[in-house]
C-alpha cells in the first residue's frame, strides 16, 4: 500500500496513533503489501500478486518482482516512486510508514539497544521472484559504500516451500569464484562487457537450490541468484554492483555495474574488482562456509508446534541478522517468546496473533490490504506472543526476522550437521 492513494498521517500524530494501535492489537502493528519493481528482471509470479498488476508500476518500470517486510528502506531503483521500499503501517483507515512509526516511537518498538546504536530499524527482509536467474553481482561492504554515502549489504537467503511449487527456468546460483581465479581473469571479463556475455560465470561455480534450505552471504561475494522465490533477510541497504553483461539475452548496462562507486572510478576496473571480497570468492570451502539448513529452536513437535532457525551464523565475526520459521499444528496455540523486535510474514495457513488475524491469501490486488504480515515490538515479543492455529486441515507458517545481536544464542555456521 506504498502509493500516492495512501492515506496520510500528520507526524504529530502518529506516535499516539502508534501507542493506540499497540494496546488494541496486543503490541502489533499491521503492515500492508510493499511491492517493488526491478526493470532488468522478469517477475517469476510467486508472490501471490495478481497476474493484472505485475506491471501496476508500468511497463517502463519493468515487472513487480519483490515484496519488501517490515522495511524502513528506500528501493534505489531509477525513477522510484517518493515511498518505493517503504513498509506502511495500518491502523484502521490511518496510513503511515513504519519508518515514521520507527523515527516517533523508537525504542518502544525496536527497543533501546537498536535505538541507540543506529536511529532507526536497520535491517529488512523481502521476497525476491524471478522466472530466471539475476545477472552475477555483489553488495559492497561497509567500507565502500561509505565512499557515495551509502551501508554496506549482508545478506541471506530461505526458500520456503510454500512459494516453491515450482523451481522456474533456473533453479540454481552461481557463488562466488572458482577457487584459483585470478583478477587479471576477472579484469578481462570487465574488459569484454560490449562483446556480448562477458563471460563472467565461466569463473564460478552454480549450486542446485532445495526448498528448506539457505545461504548466507557477506559482502564483496559475487552471487547470481537462481529462480527460486526466495526470502532474504538482510542489512537495510540496496548497494549493488553487476558483474555479468547480458543475462538469458538481455543486456546489464555497465551503469547497474558502477550505480554505487564514486563518478571517477566508473571506468577504474581495478577499483571495481577491488571492492570484492576475494578471500571468500576464491574459498574452497565456500558451501561449508555458508550454506545453512533449518534447526530446531527446542524440542517442542509433541505439543504441537516446532520453531527453527533458518538464518543463522556470523559474517565477520558480527551478526547482522536472524530469522526463524514457526510451524504450528491445526487448532493448537502456543506463546512464543523472542529477545527481540521482528518482522513477520505468514507462509501458509490462518490463525491469530495476540489480538490480530493471520490469513495467508492466494491472490492479491495491487492496491488490497492483506492480513499476513506484522511488525512485532521489543518488549511484546520478550513478554511472549500467543498464536493460534484457527485452522482444522493445514498448518499455520510464519517466518519472521530480527534485527543485529538479537540472538547471541543462535547457531553457528554448519550447526545443522551436528
Amino acid at each position: 500500500m506504498n502509493t500516492v492513494t495512501a492515506l496520510r498521517t500528520v507526524k504529530s500524530k502518529v506516535k499516539k496513533i502508534v501507542e493506540a494501535q499497540l494496546e488494541d492489537t496486543g503490541g502489533l502493528l499491521r503492515l500492508a503489501p510493499c511491492w517493488v519493481p526491478r526493470s532488468f528482471l522478469q517477475p517469476g509470479k510467486r508472490l501471490k500478486l495478481h497476474p493484472d498488476d505485475l506491471y501496476a508500476f508500468g511497463l517502463n518500470r519493468g515487472g513487480i518482482d519483490e515484496r519488501w517486510f517490515a522495511s524502513t528502506t528506500p528501493a534505489a531503483n531509477e525513477n522510484r516512486t517518493a515511498d518505493e521500499g517503504l513498509s506502511y503501517v495500518v491502523a484502521g483507515r490511518q496510513r503511515f510508514t513504519l519508518q515514521q512509526a520507527v523515527q516517533e516511537s523508537g525504542a518502544g518498538l525496536i527497543g533501546k539497544r537498536i535505538w541507540r546504536k543506529y536511529g532507526k530499524w536497520p535491517v529488512y527482509s523481502k521476497f525476491f521472484d524471478n522466472m530466471g536467474p539475476i545477472p552475477h553481482h555483489m553488495h559492497q561492504s561497509e567500507k565502500w559504500a561509505k565512499l557515495v554515502k551509502q551501508e554496506g549489504k549482508p545478506e541471506s537467503y530461505y526458500f520456503p516451500p510454500q512459494h516453491n511449487n515450482v523451481g522456474n527456468n533456473f533453479p540454481y546460483t552461481f557463488m562466488g569464484l572458482e577457487p584459483g581465479t585470478t583478477k587479471k581473469q576477472v579484469r578481462e571479463c570487465l574488459e569484454n562487457w560490449n562483446r556480448g556475455d562477458n563471460g563472467i560465470l565461466d569463473l564460478s561455480r552454480a549450486y542446485r537450490l532445495r526448498p528448506g534450505t539457505g545461504w548466507l552471504i557477506g559482502p564483496g561475494i559475487l552471487h547470481a541468484p537462481g529462480s527460486f522465490c526466495t526470502y532474504e533477510p538482510q542489512w537495510g541497504s540496496d548497494v549493488f554492483g553487476m558483474f555479468q553483461s547480458l543475462v538469458e539475452g538481455r543486456e546489464v548496462p555497465w551503469s547497474l555495474l558502477v550505480k554505487d562507486m564514486p563518478k571517477s572510478k566508473h571506468r577504474d576496473l581495478d577499483f571495481i574488482i577491488g571492492q570484492l571480497d576475494w578471500e571468500a570468492n576464491v574459498d574452497p570451502t565456500f558451501k561449508d562456509n555458508h550454506y545453512l539448513e533449518p534447526v530446531p529452536v527446542a524440542d517442542t513437535a509433541d505439543a504441537g508446534y516446532i520453531d527453527r532457525w533458518v538464518v543463522y551464523g556470523k559474517i565477520n565475526r558480527k551478526q547482522y541478522f536472524t530469522a526463524k520459521e514457526l510451524t504450528i499444528d491445526p487448532g493448537v496455540k502456543c506463546t512464543i517468546k523472542d529477545q527481540g523486535a521482528y518482522g513477520l510474514i505468514t507462509t501458509q495457513g490462518k490463525g491469530k496473533m495476540n489480538h490480530l488475524s493471520l490469513d495467508c491469501p492466494k491472490l492479491i490486488r495491487f492496491h488490497e490490504l492483506t492480513e499476513d504480515e506484522v511488525f512485532c515490538t521489543e518488549s511484546t515479543a520478550q513478554a511472549g506472543v500467543v498464536f493460534e492455529n484457527t485452522s482444522d486441515v493445514e498448518p499455520l507458517v510464519v517466518l519472521r526476522y530480527f534485527g543485529p545481536d538479537v540472538n547471541p544464542d543462535a547457531p553457528d555456521l554448519g550447526a545443522y550437521r551436528r
